[in-house]
């Protein structure tokens, strides 16, 4: 008889968002509409390939050198340092002093586990290993912090009553916290909320984060989502950048590229100088190499070529200005019908405030299943919707729905 059967091994619950997806993809109903999974769709609810990613795959089908040996543990160099570039700047003065250590990561996810496997291993902790997460924060970063025995900690961001940030209460938080801890930080884009700190804000960030020596734990996921515009989209990094802020910074390609299924991403730490640096990737590497020994090249390739062929570069810089612009034009589309056409109840200027993939709608979790269940749109509980689900066939029905329910018309 085998010594153990795993009996005594508990049902873990599904993914929710998967789940939701699963769901939504069972429904026959010809309305549906899923608004859930954080994915780009075309306004005809299609994937999208992003034209200038044909053009590279085409480069690389047609590559006569092109094989498929190992990586460096640390990923492709030319992606890792048109990345870093990318997220801190040409310019940056941490690149130009060698002190940008950048390791390529099985997507933002990776990124996440590996600075958080880094920080747990070698950052001088002052209190009990935790990281402070904003509320709310994307569902992942809760497990992949326990799962290196880091505790997370909750810090305040969204505000119900405004729909918006809670900014006093993030400095509250920041002012309040033991010296040297550590803060996660989303850079722009907030998941699940839509919800980012103006420059001034940030600023004023910074300088509670220096003055009290925190360390800033950025996570990157939607670099060009938010605005349209890349450099636009990186300044609260770069700024932390050269007010010296110790910090370190995690990178996904999945959505600004449309490399989902590629899970290509990199882990940007900033030593304060280059002997750290050198010390900081040498530990990289070793913890890199015992999880999955070098990362995947087809992605990495892709981008490196986009990151460092100026046509390329110029083409992915207008395929993002698309996709950011489709969705800000549906959260134009979605403000007018509710205040202009159906008169909803309630002020709805925060979906055209927020920014980026996600817009936290306001509605509660029995109002969320509502639309669910009688309307065959699909949501998280928290009201959380993907901006990228709607589009010119669908967001009249669902603006109708979503009044409906704030009436209490179901």
């Amino acid at each position: 008889m085998s010594a153990e059967i795993w009996q005594d091994v508990p049902l873990a619950p599904p993914d929710s968002i998967f789940k939701l997806t699963a769901a939504y993809k069972a429904d026959t109903f010809p309305q549906k509409v899923n608004l859930g999974v954080g994915a780009y769709r075309d306004d005809d609810n299609k994937p999208w390939v992003l034209p200038v990613i044909k053009k590279a795959t085409q480069i690389l089908l047609n590559d006569p050198d092109l094989d498929h040996e190992y990586l460096p543990i640390t990923g492709l160099p030319e992606f890792t340092a048109g990345a870093a570039k990318l997220i801190l700047g040409a310019g940056s003065p941490a690149i130009a002093e060698g002190r940008a250590v950048s390791v390529q990561t099985i997507s933002g996810t990776g990124a996440n586990h590996l600075g958080a496997l880094f920080l747990s291993r070698f950052y001088h902790w002052d209190t009990p290993k935790q990281i402070y997460l904003s509320n709310p924060t994307w569902a992942n970063h809760h497990a992949i912090f326990k799962n290196v025995g880091i505790q997370p900690v909750d810090y305040p961001y969204y505000d119900p009553a405004t729909i918006g940030l809670d900014f006093d209460g993030f400095i509250g938080t920041l002012q309040s916290a033991a010296p040297r801890s550590v803060f996660l930080l989303h850079a722009c884009a907030h998941n699940p909320t839509g919800v980012d700190p103006t420059r001034d804000q940030w600023k004023h960030i910074a300088e509670v984060i220096i003055a009290k020596n925190h360390y800033a734990f950025f996570d990157c996921a939607y670099q060009g989502f938010a605005s349209g515009d890349l450099n636009n989209d990186a300044w609260a990094v770069r700024h932390f950048v050269e007010k010296g802020v110790p910090m370190l910074v995690c990178q996904s390609f999945a959505k600004n590229a449309g490399l989902y299924g590629e899970r290509i991403g990199a882990l940007h730490i900033v030593p304060p100088t280059k002997d750290a640096a050198d010390r900081v990737k040498s530990q990289l590497s070793v913890l890199q190499r015992s999880e999955i020994s070098n990362p995947p090249s087809h992605g990495a390739r892709l981008v490196s070529l986009i990151l460092n062929e100026s046509v390329l570069f110029d083409e992915w810089n207008r395929d993002i200005k698309t996709m950011a612009e489709r969705i800000i034009s549906m959260r134009n589309e979605l403000y007018r019908l509710l205040t202009e056409e159906l008169k909803t109840p309630g002020s709805w200027i925060h979906i055209i405030n927020q920014i980026g993939m996600f817009s936290f709608t306001g509605i509660n979790p029995s109002q969320s299943q509502a639309l669910i269940d009688t309307f065959h749109i699909y949501l998280t509980a928290n009201g959380r919707i993907s901006m990228a689900g709607l589009n010119t066939h669908n967001i009249r029905y669902f603006a109708e729905s979503l009044d409906k329910v704030v009436r209490g018309q179901v």
